[in-house]
């Protein structure tokens, strides 16, 4: 599986290098994009035990963030080089 992986992502434009750097930003977007959202449920949970309104917050909250991550986790323009 590793070398179907490697050689999969070896053949799209860029290279393996340019693949590895892409997942890797994708990572770190994503563990942040994560925190976020725990960071504001909790606040939610704390402030807003047993609140309907705080559950449709939390909703609205998971959609902005995914689509957040879905814009700014696009691969850039490669660099004619």
């Amino acid at each position: 599986m590793f070398f179907v992986v490697v050689t999969v992502l070896s053949l799209r434009p860029g290279g393996l290098r340019h693949q590895l750097r892409n997942a890797v930003r994708r990572f770190k977007l994503a563990m942040l994009l994560a925190g976020i959202y725990l960071a504001s449920s909790t606040v939610l949970r704390v402030a807003f035990p047993t609140s309907e309104l705080a559950e449709a917050g939390l909703v609205a909250l998971a959609v902005a963030l995914c689509v957040t991550f879905l814009l700014l986790s696009q691969d850039p323009p490669l660099e004619k080089g």
